[in-house]
């Protein structure tokens, strides 16, 4: 601001004053309209093998800065139930929001992300399917470590879990041994079926995006996550060291990457208008 004002000494018949008065008026002006646009309500969507209680460092950081934050359940029974869980926290939002997935909740999102509330979508080590993809297929696109392990095991009913032998070795190998016990403890089983769940009409070819790639992600391959952020225009960040469970491990970079979709999202939102 130093500069500006030294600028302003050659302009006549004005004090210097009465234009650092105007130029702190506009500063605040702007920023109160970037205020104005920010979107305050964020909605968390959890993935396979979890529940919504591992986004709490993330809810936490988030309801300090002020946000609004909804936490989706799924019951991971099916796919359609799975979207109609986060439609319904999304018809309870009083404004536009932030829809935020990690994992097999990508696939929800996509689906769901349609609705006239979300303003933004992100990806957290995520799947992002397009028309007609599953998560099953595109993940062969990269084959993750986990896919080719035996981690992945199934009941006779048709849920899949993961081995909790392995569980701290592909979905959490950056948290301690004993959360990831927990975890694999008390992880969700996920029907099979639902991996393999074809997307009709995905939100992100019509809303912005934002994709987390964590560098160390054992059960996405980072290089997919990389490729769906590249064919979706997404803004990008990578979380050197962070594992699939990044979203637990690393609160911080997750929060702030959707701190930044909150601010963006309606200015980025109109240019995609046509």
């Amino acid at each position: 601001m130093s500069n500006v004002i030294s600028g302003m000494r050659g302009i006549q018949g004005v004090p210097r004053s009465l234009f650092i008065i105007l130029l702190l008026l506009t500063c605040g002006a702007l920023s109160a309209q970037n205020e104005a646009r920010r979107v305050r309500n964020i909605v968390l969507v959890h993935g396979a093998w979890a529940d919504g209680s591992g986004w709490k460092g993330v809810y936490d950081i988030l309801v300090k800065d002020g946000y609004n934050v909804s936490i989706v359940q799924e019951p991971e029974t099916t796919f359609k139930e799975d979207v109609a869980a986060t439609k319904r926290v999304l018809a309870l939002q009083d404004g536009p929001c932030i829809l935020v997935a990690h994992s097999y909740g990508g696939a929800v999102i996509t689906e769901a992300g349609t609705n006239p509330s979300v303003a933004g979508l992100v990806y957290v080590a995520a799947h992002m399917p397009d028309a007609g993809e599953n998560e099953a297929d595109d993940g062969k696109r990269f084959p993750s470590d986990l896919s080719k392990s035996t981690a992945i095991k199934k009941t006779a009913d048709g849920f899949t879990y993961l081995d909790p032998a392995q569980f701290h070795e592909y979905f959490a190998a950056d948290l301690p041994v004993e959360q990831a016990t927990f975890m694999a403890r008390s992880q969700v089983f996920n029907f099979a079926d639902n991996f393999k769940a074809v997307i009709t009409k995905p939100a992100w070819r019509s809303k912005p995006s934002w994709m987390l790639v964590p560098t160390k992600d054992r059960t996405i391959n980072p290089e997919l996550e990389r490729w769906y952020a590249t064919r979706a225009n997404s803004h990008k960040v990578e979380v050197p060291g962070a594992s699939h469970s990044v979203y637990v491990s690393r609160p911080k970079e997750v929060a702030a990457l959707i701190e930044e979709a909150a601010t963006h999202a309606l200015e980025e939102g109109v240019k995609r208008t046509p």
